[in-house]
């Protein structure tokens, strides 16, 4: 794959990424939609396009299935994640919302490492501790104005995401383990939406579905499958620093598409999370949003 069309598959799928939190804020913030129906039906159009992609390379003798092992914590974390991050945009500006959500990933892997006991260099242990120390200056009182409720959902979500990229760091085939976990992640999730928050169909705005539906199917289904095309090619190191972008694109389109200003706070904090999240993963890479 040439340069500049490696360079510019990786820039659109982090602008997809980043996209998911514009698309979510632009669609729950003003009423359009509930989170908890826009997180079944984002997951719903993930699942339906990713099956698509298993269905053609079942047709091409690809291999779809990896078999069951692991597939409970990855389910739960992508519903975790999925609910939390629908949540956590009723009241978090897109680029906020992204950012804490970097963060929360990033602790939760460090906190794996260290449960599982692995070796951690020296430079991982300082990140983390920047990633933390960033988080905790966005979202402590005064100036910032960070809805405490929206970054602990985010939070749960970044949890959620970290848990799920933890369960999943085996897959031989990561487009086949992303897809298996989104379709068996939407049963489990409907059944919860449905006990605890019954989707209000009559209260639906077309346009908050067509929101949801496109964060599902584009900024999720086929940006999740581009990214894994294109993360062997780059390497761990520079996938790394590629995902290092999206809070800052998220920022500038919720800026841009939304009206949101970007504080000096939200600046230096982007600094500390974003350094502390670039020298915990110097040697690995990062998991996708």
């Amino acid at each position: 794959m040439s340069g500049l069309r490696l360079w510019a598959l990786t820039a659109l799928a982090m602008m997809a990424f980043a996209a998911n939190s514009v698309l979510n804020r632009m669609a729950v913030g003003p009423g359009w939609i509930a989170p908890m129906d826009f997180a079944l039906l984002r997951l719903m159009a993930g699942a339906g396009v990713l099956a698509l992609i298993l269905g053609l390379r079942q047709m091409r003798g690809g291999v779809v299935w990896s078999g069951w092992r692991g597939r409970g914590a990855g389910v739960f974390g992508l519903c975790t994640y999925l609910a939390g991050f629908s949540l956590a945009y009723l009241d978090l500006a897109a680029g906020i919302g992204a950012l804490i959500l970097f963060g929360s990933v990033q602790v939760t892997m460090f906190s794996g490492a260290v449960l599982a006991r692995e070796h951690l260099p020296l430079t991982r242990w300082v990140g983390a501790g920047l990633a933390f120390a960033g988080l905790v200056w966005l979202v402590a009182p005064g100036g910032a104005e960070v809805p405490l409720t929206g970054a602990a959902a985010m939070a749960c979500a970044g949890v959620g995401w970290g848990l799920y990229s933890l369960a999943g760091r085996g897959a031989v085939d990561a487009v086949a383990a992303t897809a298996w976990n989104f379709i068996l992640a939407l049963p489990v999730l409907a059944v919860g939406v449905l006990l605890l928050s019954p989707p209000d169909w009559g209260g639906m705005e077309a346009r908050g579905v067509w929101l949801a539906l496109v964060s599902g199917a584009v900024t999720s289904g086929l940006g999740y499958a581009l990214w894994y095309g294109v993360v062997p090619h780059l390497g761990a190191a520079r996938a790394g620093v590629a995902q290092l972008t999206v809070p800052m694109i998220a920022a500038l389109g919720g800026a841009l598409m939304l009206g949101e200003g970007m504080s000096l706070r939200f600046a230096l904090a982007s600094l500390l999370i974003l350094g502390g999240v670039a020298l915990a993963s110097r040697q690995s890479a990062l998991p996708r949003r």
